[in-house]
């Protein structure tokens, strides 16, 4: 396919008026590509279901439902990925990054169903703002080799199409707003984030992180005053609204 289509695309983005004229337009060009299934959605957190975050997209039957139901988007590391890539990146380039993470087997498990069901190979294309990642453009099926050329396209395209959207709906501005909340975080206290995340304990965190719980706690005291968390649950929902876990 050639790039020119692409190009071509980001025009027409910018001058369509009508949502279902930008979906109909993405949609066409991402097949002609050879890709057989795509998505263009709000950054996904833990907390909410997958298909609600949607703008626009196509998947293999049942796929959405076997997601939900097994809560593989808990685990999924080309999501989790999101939350430090800041370029395109290839859906086994995440399950690499992770392949040190004590949920890497699960990892495994959930690209394998993928994998079963048509969603074998493809390309995550992150959408970033002001206070982080907003959302993302992911893009497979059948194993399709981009060039860096189309790879950066597919990137222009994937932004232009999320901001446009949001412009139609008269929610752009909503989502750019500037942060609240201090998101300076330091390292330690990611860390903890997201084993709190995780469901563990302090104690669990102490032991993991060869600190007390006692210091667990002082992080986490200081936590919720940096997010102006009213509790430590609240910390953990406004960090993952934030996108500074997943």
């Amino acid at each position: 396919m050639s790039i020119h289509s692409l190009i071509q695309l980001l025009v027409i983005l910018e001058e369509c008026r009508e949502p279902e004229g930008i979906v109909g337009e993405l949609a066409q060009v991402i097949h002609s590509y050879g890709f057989q299934y795509y998505g263009l959605l709000r950054h996904l957190k833990a907390t909410e279901d997958p298909i609600s975050l949607m703008f626009a997209g196509h998947w293999p039957e049942k796929w959405p439902q076997i997601y939900l139901s097994k809560k593989y988007v808990l685990t999924d590391p080309t999501v989790r990925y999101l939350a430090y890539a800041q370029r395109p990146f290839r859906w086994k380039d995440s399950l690499t990054a992770f392949r040190k993470d004590p949920h890497h087997r699960r990892m495994e498990q959930m690209m394998a169903d993928a994998h079963g069901h048509g969603l074998k190979d493809g390309y995550i294309f992150p959408i970033h703002g002001r206070n982080g990642i907003l959302g993302n453009m992911t893009v497979g099926g059948r194993p399709v080799d981009l060039s860096p050329v189309e790879i950066s396209l597919f990137d222009a395209v994937a932004r232009k199409a999320f901001w446009r959207l949001l412009e139609l709906k008269e929610e752009a501005q909503e989502l750019e707003e500037v942060s609240g909340v201090d998101t300076r975080l330091t390292r330690r206290e990611m860390e903890i984030l997201q084993y709190l995340a995780e469901g563990m304990t302090s104690v669990e965190i102490g032991k993991r992180l060869k600190i007390s719980n006692h210091t667990v706690d002082w992080y986490m005291n200081g936590l919720q005053d940096k997010l102006n968390a009213k509790n430590r649950q609240h910390a953990v929902a406004v960090a993952f609204r934030h996108g500074l876990i997943t």
